[in-house]
């Protein structure tokens, strides 16, 4: 198991559903997507991870963004709530592989 821990902005969506996200850094999201070489994609490229912010830690899945070129964590509002996390919050998360 690969383990990444980093500090990361969380943003949200812009558009009627508000889903919140948090992006995986350029260098860690260039390490993942060497790390998958050669696997069969799952998807739309899904990776799936065990994400752990403070106390909270759950199963989920990064996404790729064709834009920026790194991976989105969504953020459900469950563990929002249980962290107290906002949009333009500052959060340390890990991800887990």
């Amino acid at each position: 198991m690969t383990r990444y821990t980093f500090t990361t902005q969380v943003w949200l969506y812009p558009g009627m559903a508000g889903w919140h996200f948090a992006s995986v850094p350029e260098d860690v999201s260039a390490k993942i997507k060497k790390s998958r070489e050669g696997l069969p994609r799952i998807g739309w490229g899904s990776v799936p991870v065990t994400a752990t912010i403070g106390n909270t830690s759950w199963k989920s899945s990064i996404f790729p963004d064709k834009k920026s070129g790194t991976y989105l964590l969504p953020l459900k509002a469950e563990i929002r709530k249980k962290e107290g996390i906002a949009a333009d919050d500052t959060i340390t998360l890990t991800l887990e592989l």
